[in-house]
């Protein structure tokens, strides 16, 4: 049985995080984690810590084995957009977007 865990409007651009998501996609649990580990990336922590909390959620709620756990689907949907402006030369306005994003983790027993 599938079990999701979800990060909320993190402060990261889903354009940044997206690569990262697709290189666990289908890989173990604990194996995705330990790619994660050795990134110097913040977008690879916040990732790393949606799968503990997925691994977590199934340990958990559902008694399953975390090293049975492939995680079967990652996706980054875009979130909340913060707009910002700086004022330029000649009155004028410089636009700044902060972009943000949700991650969702879906972990599943492996072979089911």
């Amino acid at each position: 049985m599938p079990v999701k865990a979800f990060s909320k409007s993190v402060g990261i651009p889903p354009k940044r995080l997206q690569p990262y998501v697709e290189a666990v996609r289908g890989m173990g649990v604990q194996a995705a984690l330990d790619a994660l580990r050795f990134l110097p990336s913040p977008a690879a922590a916040k990732l790393g810590k949606t799968i503990k909390s997925a691994a977590a959620n199934a340990e958990n709620n559902l008694m399953l084995d975390i090293d049975n756990l492939i995680v079967a689907n990652a996706f980054v949907d875009q979130g909340p957009v913060l707009k910002r402006f700086r004022a330029r030369a000649r009155g004028r306005v410089g636009k700044i977007l902060r972009h943000s994003c949700h991650i969702t983790v879906v972990v599943d027993e492996r072979g089911a």
